[in-house]
C-alpha cells in the first residue's frame, strides 16, 4: 500500500486540478507537491502503458510483486558499499546534496493501488537516473532528464516540465542546453532499456561502470563551453 490518503476524481476535477498544478508549477517549479500531482493527472494513460510493459518484463515484473520502496529505511545500506558500486555512487549524489529519499510526496490521485505504485516508483527511482546518468540537480540538468524520462514513459508532465524548464532559461542556458544536452538526452533515451523495468535495488553491490555498460546508458558528457 502506498501512503497517503488518495483522493478519487471525476473528469472535471481532474482537469482542474491538473490546470491549477500546472500553473502553480510554473510560477515556483520547487513546489515538487504540484509537479507530483501535475504527473498523476494528467499521466494516467501513460502509467497505464508503463504497468503493462512492467508485467511483460521478468524484473519489471519482481518489482511489482515485492513493490520495493526507495526510502531510508530500505537503502541506506548503500552508505556503506564500496566505493565503486552503484549503490555508493547514488549514496554519493544524495549525501553530497544533503537530500533524503523520503522527501517525495505521496501518490493522491491515482484510481487503484497498482497504478499509485507505479506513479510512486517512478518517482522514486529518479535520483537513481541522476546518478546513472550523471546529471547535475541544477535547472539544465532537470530538464534534461525530463527528456530522457518523457522518451522512456511519455508522461505530459515530462513534456511540460521541459517547456517550462526552458523559459526560464538565461540565453546562454539556453544555448548550451539545445546544442548539447538536448541532443545527447535524445539519444540517451533512445539507446537505454525500459528504466522502469529495473530493480535497481538488487543492483546495489555490482560496480558502476558495469551496470552502465550492462543497461546501455550513456553519461552525459562535459560540455565544452566556448
Amino acid at each position: 500500500m502506498i501512503e497517503g490518503a488518495r483522493v478519487q476524481l471525476n473528469t472535471w476535477q481532474r482537469a482542474a486540478v491538473a490546470l491549477g498544478s500546472a500553473v502553480g508549477a510554473l510560477l515556483d517549479p520547487r513546489r515538487a507537491d504540484l509537479i507530483a500531482a501535475l504527473g498523476e493527472t494528467t499521466g494516467k494513460p501513460a502509467f497505464e502503458r508503463v504497468l503493462q510493459r512492467m508485467k511483460s518484463s521478468p524484473e519489471g515484473r519482481a518489482v511489482l510483486l515485492e513493490r520495493p520502496r526507495v526510502i531510508s529505511a530500505k537503502v541506506q545500506h548503500a552508505w556503506d558499499m564500496p566505493a565503486n558500486t552503484f549503490g555508493a555512487a547514488y549514496a554519493r549524489f544524495m549525501g553530497s546534496r544533503n537530500f533524503s529519499p523520503d522527501d517525495r510526496p505521496p501518490v493522491r490521485f491515482m484510481d487503484t493501488d497498482e497504478l499509485a505504485y507505479v506513479a510512486m516508483r517512478a518517482r522514486e527511482v529518479h535520483d537513481f537516473w541522476h546518478t546513472l546518468f550523471n546529471l547535475p540537480t541544477n535547472l539544465i540538468g532537470e530538464s534534461a532528464l525530463k527528456v530522457i524520462e518523457f522518451q522512456q514513459m511519455h508522461l505530459p508532465m515530462c513534456f511540460m516540465s521541459v517547456i517550462g524548464g526552458t523559459i526560464r532559461f538565461s540565453e546562454k542556458q539556453r544555448k548550451l542546453f539545445y546544442q548539447h544536452y538536448f541532443p545527447w538526452a535524445i539519444r540517451a533515451g533512445m539507446q537505454s532499456p525500459d528504466l522502469m523495468c529495473i530493480y535497481y535495488e538488487q543492483h546495489f553491490h555490482e560496480d558502476l561502470e558495469d551496470v552502465r555498460r550492462k543497461w546501455g546508458i550513456v553519461p552525459a558528457p562535459k560540455p565544452h563551453i566556448s
